[in-house]
């Protein structure tokens, strides 16, 4: 076995071990493209050695999602079959864990219309509703990794041929993940530690707003009182640790629905289903968007914020320094899971009850008035630079320095 296939293991166990955490008798639920397939194979049996009593797998492929948009008839894409929500409802219902493979082609749906993108993520938001709030709660175990593909690799690295561009995303990959570490679970377990350390200042503090500033960027946040950061991992109903992104170097915590004012320019491209946005600017009034303007995929992030109310407003800000790991590589991933754990980041949409005090146990009704925003859709953005600067301000007042240049300011 090679060096990097003996990594590409330690990476699968990390999933497994660290990621979802799967206990003795568990089912586990895998999402994969068909190109993952080999991966999968690896994550499975390092599942049935945990302990795991299934693992089921849902495969999904490009190709034929491709022929789908551009083929299909409009109204196939305000569907999504409820047979499949039902199952996933009822595996989480269950105690199953679930690991979400994902290895996108940045440039799949470039030609595909946008009213069909967005009408195929409510179709699935509103169909997996009772999924996602589960699965945002906290009360399921649940983990996203990513695996190369041809296309995607071709993407990261153009100058490259085939072979030469898949071993290269490998290989950053698994450095990201700390899987090319002798002990990687030892690895992993000393990182949480210090994201830890670093979540308890942070709720030390009780800001009252954030402040931002950069070039194109004038934004103020209000945070509610009772918020939290979160980083790293968290417990599930049945009080078993998990962590959901595999790598993950961000901490996060949710907004004021209505309390985020001013103008935030994102840093990098957006891949939202198939579709490249880039080049975006976003200006807020009252928590709202109210203008947005992009170089590339203009109407796809209309129609993103247009997905419901909810869309046009915050859910999340997470804080990443730019001298990160996964920053430090200098590589555009063109890929959410990894991109934001090189760069400060927003995500339009949904908010985490985890990041309110009490909030798992909260209705609906009783997280809007906590300020959490409500939405079918949770799309993160990326905002950080070397020349980001982040105040925070203290609830009476008195205003500090967070971030300096895109790293913690002290």
């Amino acid at each position: 076995m090679s060096r990097l296939e003996t990594y590409i293991e330690h990476y699968a166990e990390l999933a497994v071990k660290v990621g979802v955490n799967v206990q003795q008798g568990q089912t586990l639920m895998v999402t994969s493209p068909v190109s993952a397939a080999d991966f999968v194979r690896i994550v499975a049996r390092k599942a049935y050695e945990a302990g795991a009593k299934h693992v089921y797998v849902e495969w999904d492929d490009d190709e034929l999602k491709r022929l789908k948009y551009e083929q299909a008839p409009d109204e196939a894409f305000h569907e999504y079959p409820q047979w499949k929500a039902d199952g996933f409802r009822q595996l989480a219902e269950e105690g199953a864990a679930f690991l979400q493979v994902y290895s996108p082609t940045p440039d799949l749906l470039k030609q595909a219309k946008p009213e069909r993108i967005a009408a195929a993520s409510k179709a699935y938001g509103t169909a997996m509703l009772e999924y996602r709030r589960m699965m945002q709660a906290g009360r399921i175990s649940w983990t996203i990794v990513s695996v190369p593909s041809a296309a995607w690799a071709a993407k990261v690295f153009p100058e490259a041929n085939e072979e030469e561009a898949v071993r290269s995303l490998w290989e950053r990959i698994v450095q990201a993940a700390r899987a090319d570490r002798d002990r990687p679970v030892e690895a992993w377990q000393e990182h949480l530690a210090e994201l830890r350390s670093k979540v308890e200042r942070m709720n030390a503090k009780r800001y009252a707003r954030l402040i931002y500033r950069a070039p194109g960027t004038e934004l103020n946040v209000e945070l509610p009182p009772e918020h939290q950061w979160v980083a790293g991992g968290t417990h599930n109903a049945k009080g078993v640790f998990f962590v959901p992104n595999i790598p993950t170097e961000e901490m996060f915590t949710l907004p004021r629905a209505d309390g985020v004012n001013g103008t935030v320019r994102s840093t990098m491209p957006l891949n939202w289903n198939g579709a490249l946005i880039d080049g975006f600017s976003l200006t807020f009034e009252n928590g709202k968007v109210t203008k947005c303007t992009a170089k590339q995929g203009q109407e796809a992030l209309q129609r993103l914020i247009a997905t419901d109310e909810g869309a046009a407003r915050l859910g999340e800000v997470a804080l990443v320094p730019q001298n990160s790991p996964i920053a430090e590589m200098n590589v555009l991933f063109y890929n959410t899971g990894l991109d934001e754990n090189a760069s400060c980041h927003l995500a339009l949409g949904n908010a985490y009850p985890l990041c309110l005090e009490g909030g798992t146990a909260m209705t609906r009704e009783q997280l809007a008035q906590h300020g959490a925003n409500h939405s079918l859709v949770h799309v993160d953005f990326m905002i950080g630079s070397d020349e980001l600067d982040i105040d925070g301000e203290l609830p009476d007042g008195t205003v500090e320095p967070v971030f300096r240049r895109g790293c913690w300011a002290d």
